[in-house]
C-alpha cells in the first residue's frame, strides 16, 4: 500500500530548497547558479514527505546532477551523524599518498591487538602480528565497511591529513568545509560515545569496546559501570542512546548532505592533487560495496551503476554515491550524487526499507531522468 501511495502522489511545488549559497569566501560553484525548479522536484518533495510518514523517523537527501548541475535538497542542509560515510576521504587520503609515492597498495601493516575495533569485517578474523596490505585494507574498509581496517590506515596516513582532505575534497566542488565537522578513528567514536556516560571510558582501548559489545544496547550502560567499577548513579546520561545523541552534538563526524554530496562530486570532478587514475581506482572499490544492498540501491533497480558507500549506527544509517544509468538517451541524464541518511527507529531494517524507498521515488519522480 505504501508504494501505491508514493506512485500515486500528485506534483507538489513545495518543500524543496532552491537557494544556491556563498559563505566564508568561498565561491559558489556553477551548479548552484542553474534552475533549480523543474517539475520532478515538487513531486520528489511530496513522495519523501509519504516515506517519512510510514518511517515515522526524519529522512534527509540530497541529489546532484553532474552534469547538468541541477540540484535537489530535503533537509540537506542540517546537521546528520554521517557513521561510515567518513570513510570515502579516508580512501582519498590513502590513494592520494600512493600517487605522492609515499605507500603503496601493497605495503603491508602490521596488526596489533590495540589495532582491534568492534564492528563488521574480516580483519578482525586476523591474529595480532599479520602483515596486511594497504590494498587489503582499503578493500574491506570500503565494500564491507571494516573498522580495524579504517583505523589501520587512518594511522598509517594520520588524521589530520584526513581531516584536510575531506575539506579540498569539499572546496574542490565549490561547497563550505565547515559544513562537516571533525573526523575521529573509530575507536575514537566509541571513546566518545561511552565518555558521555562516564569520562573514564575515554580511557578505554578497542578490546573493552567488543567486550561491552557483547551485550544488548540497553545493558551497555550497566556493563560499563562494571568495567569501571563504577555505580551508575554517577553517569551523565540516562542510558546508551541519550549518550550517542549527546556525542552527535559534538560534532565528530557530522555533516551536511550537501557538503558531502560535494565531497562525492570532487571524485567525479576532480582534484588539483588527485589523479583520475586514483579517483578511478577508489570509484571502483566503491562500485564493489557489498554492504547496503537493502538500501538505496535496492530502490534504484537495475541499469543503474551505483558507486557508493553506507553508513550504520545507532538510529542513524546513511547511504551515499555516485549513480549512472545504462543507455541513457541525453548527454545530460547523468552521473547523479546521491546522498540520503535516516534517523529514528531501533531496527536497522526499518531503515533499510525507507531508503530502498527514497532510490525508488528517485526513479519514479525523474530526478534520475526519464522515469523507468
Amino acid at each position: 500500500m505504501a508504494v501505491v501511495l508514493l506512485m500515486a502522489l500528485p506534483v507538489q511545488a513545495d518543500g524543496y530548497e532552491t537557494n544556491g549559497y556563498e559563505t566564508n569566501g568561498y565561491d559558489t560553484h556553477w551548479y548552484y547558479e542553474v534552475d533549480k525548479q523543474s517539475t520532478w522536484q515538487g513531486d520528489l518533495a511530496s513522495r519523501l514527505k509519504a516515506i517519512e510518514g510510514v518511517f515515522e523517523g526524519e529522512l534527509g537527501v540530497y541529489v546532484q546532477n553532474l552534469v547538468s548541475g541541477e540540484a535537489f535538497s530535503w533537509r540537506a542542509d542540517d546537521p546528520w551523524y554521517l557513521a561510515s560515510l567518513i570513510k570515502i576521504p579516508v580512501a582519498a587520503q590513502v590513494l592520494a599518498e600512493r600517487q605522492a609515492g609515499a605507500l603503496t597498495l601493497d605495503e603491508r601493516l602490521t596488526l596489533a591487538q590495540s589495532d582491534f575495533v568492534d564492528g563488521a569485517g574480516p580483519t578482525n578474523w586476523h591474529d595480532p602480528g599479520a602483515p596486511i596490505s594497504i590494498r587489503y585494507l582499503l578493500e574491506q574498509m570500503i565494500t564491507v565497511s571494516d573498522n580495524t581496517a579504517t583505523d589501520m590506515l587512518i594511522d598509517r596516513v594520520e588524521l589530520e591529513a584526513v581531516n584536510q582532505r575531506a575539506r579540498t575534497m569539499i572546496a574542490s566542488s565549490g561547497g563550505n568545509p565547515d559544513d562537516i565537522g571533525p573526523i575521529s578513528k573509530l575507536v575514537g567514536v566509541r571513546q566518545g560515545v561511552y565518555g558521555e556516560l562516564h569520562p573514564d571510558a575515554r580511557a578505554l582501548g578497542g578490546m573493552d569496546f567488543i567486550a561491552l559489545r557483547q551485550h544488548a544496547v540497553s545493558q551497555r550502560a550497566q556493563a560499563l559501570a562494571r568495567a569501571l567499577g563504577v555505580s551508575t548513579e554517577f553517569f551523565t546520561q540516562p542510558d546508551y542512546d541519550h549518550a550517542f545523541d549527546a556525542y552527535e552534538a559534538t560534532g565528530e563526524n557530522v555533516g551536511t548532505l550537501r557538503a558531502f554530496g560535494d565531497l562525492l562530486a570532487s571524485l567525479h570532478g576532480g582534484m588539483n592533487d588527485l589523479s583520475a587514475e586514483q579517483r578511478q581506482t577508489l570509484l571502483a572499490v566503491m562500485q564493489r560495496t557489498s554492504s547496503g544492498k537493502r538500501r538505496l540501491k535496492a530502490g534504484l533497480g537495475s541499469g543503474v551503476s551505483f558507486a557508493h558507500k553506507t553508513g550504520t549506527q545507532q538510529r542513524r544509517s546513511c547511504d551515499a554515491g555516485i549513480a549512472k544509468r545504462d543507455n541513457v538517451e541525453k548527454t545530460t541524464e547523468g552521473p547523479w550524487v546521491i546522498v540520503s541518511c535516516a534517523r529514528g527507529p531501533v531496527a536497522v531494517c526499518a531503515h533499510e526499507r525507507a531508503l530502498a524507498s527514497v532510490g525508488e521515488v528517485l526513479r519514479y519522480s525523474g530526478a534520475l531522468g526519464k522515469p523507468w
